[in-house]
């Protein structure tokens, strides 16, 4: 807990709003964790576990769940000095009746026995989404998904279309594509039917966005759609080669953000992750930032869509002043949430002084959990809660920029406001 008072006074009161988690993976269908395996096995435990030397057996499907969680803990002295710990912790203090700061193997039984009792619970969803005191949670949908079965107010879709962009190679891709719309896309002409069908359904289903996670070297451009429809042919004859791929990706993406045009969705782009850098790492923890990525490979599509507000992550800390400075000039960027590597307490403070000091404040989405189970958004929030609090405390009051009051609805302003004005929800 923060030591300063000053400081501890404005978490408090920015402890007290409801807030928007505008991105997740939560599965809106099953959307609190049912067992502590479900909690353990989010893949910042086992690939940092894996990373101090655990071996990956005990990650296999077939291994028992709670001896699973067992090995864990017995691993987790070697990392309870990470945030990531911290989250943990503050789930077992906040939802499991655990008292202690630290956690060991011994704890298993315990820790498994009321994770067991209070998650079979027919209330439990309720119950932690109303002591995490969010309001919305943003989802990330694959673009097939019928979006039935969940509530679409509280679980809000996204069109997640990475597949769409990169992966229109793979027959099994495509054929989904089929099933979902009707349309073949054989040609430009087809793909742009078959996309639009999928904006209409996602937009009547309710979805606020669209996103994508981007490799560090994609550029996109406009391709035009005679070469487009060759390069899609070549696709599905299986004749396409890796020029011919990156030019379809460039011309889908290119078409995705017309539509987010057409359909007024903001298009959020996550900028820089290079998948299956460790390819011996566990589920999950393989995939690092590369340090060649630049937004002037997106500056084209800023210019070309100055109607399309893009909401932009970036992997790493370095990054940030350039996404600032984007901020800054170009009125459709928007900083959003401080994404996985950049998501430690040194590099978000560091960040959210920065974002503070130089983006208006009407263009900053503070934090997203990227939580796959709901007991998650808690902590992580609750993190960043404490970190703005302190940057409210010594940047903007101390330095008389502003009182303890207006403090706070700037606060309340980059926690919630801004993603419901934003994503319009």
């Amino acid at each position: 807990m923060l030591a300063d008072r000053l400081a501890r006074d404005l978490y408090t009161e920015l402890s007290k709003l409801p807030f928007v988690d505008p991105h997740s993976h939560i599965d809106p269908r099953s959307a609190p964790a049912r067992s502590l395996d479900d909690i353990l096995g989010y893949h910042y435990y086992t690939e940092l576990s894996h990373s101090a030397g655990m071996p990956q057996d005990c990650l296999a499907a077939d291994f028992e769940p709670k001896e699973r969680v067992r090995t864990l803990l017995s691993w987790l002295d070697r990392i309870d000095n990470t945030a990531q710990y911290r989250w943990f912790i503050e789930i077992c203090r906040s939802f499991l009746g655990f008292k202690a700061d630290r956690v060991a193997a011994s704890d298993t039984d315990f820790l498994w026995s009321q994770a067991e009792k209070r998650m079979s619970q027919p209330t439990w969803e309720e119950q932690v989404l109303k002591q995490t005191n969010v309001e919305k949670i943003f989802l990330t949908n694959d673009f097939d998904d019928s979006l039935e079965g969940f509530d679409t107010a509280r679980y809000v879709p996204c069109l997640r279309t990475d597949d769409l962009v990169f992966k229109l190679d793979d027959p099994k891709v495509r054929e989904r594509l089929a099933k979902a719309t009707g349309v073949e896309p054989t040609d430009a002409g087809m793909l742009r039917q078959a996309i639009g069908t999928l904006f209409q359904h996602f937009v009547r289903k309710g979805a606020k966005a669209c996103a994508i996670s981007l490799p560090p070297g994609f550029a996109p451009t406009k391709i035009d759609e005679t070469v487009l429809s060759q390069g899609l042919l070549d696709l599905a004859r299986g004749e396409a080669t890796s020029s011919i791929k990156a030019l379809v990706s460039w011309g889908v993406f290119w078409m995705l953000a017309e539509h987010c045009q057409e359909f007024d969705l903001p298009f959020d782009l996550m900028i820089g992750v290079n998948r299956k850098v460790y390819a011996g790492g566990v589920f999950q923890g393989q995939d690092l930032f590369d340090q060649r990525t630049s937004l002037i490979q997106y500056a084209d599509l800023f210019n070309a869509f100055a109607k399309v507000l893009f909401p932009i992550s970036v992997l790493t800390s370095s990054q940030n002043q350039e996404l600032v400075s984007y901020a800054w000039i170009f009125p459709n960027v928007i900083v959003n949430g401080h994404w996985w590597y950049s998501n430690i307490p040194t590099f978000i403070q560091r960040d959210l002084t920065a974002r503070l000091q130089a983006v208006p404040k009407t263009k900053i989405i503070g934090y997203y959990s990227d939580a796959y189970k709901l007991e998650f958004i808690l902590p992580k929030f609750d993190m960043f809660r404490q970190l703005l609090a302190k940057t409210l405390a010594d940047d903007f009051v101390r330095t008389g920029s502003c009182t303890e009051s207006q403090a706070v609805s700037l606060g309340q302003q980059v926690l919630c406001a801004n993603s419901k004005a934003i994503f319009r929800v």
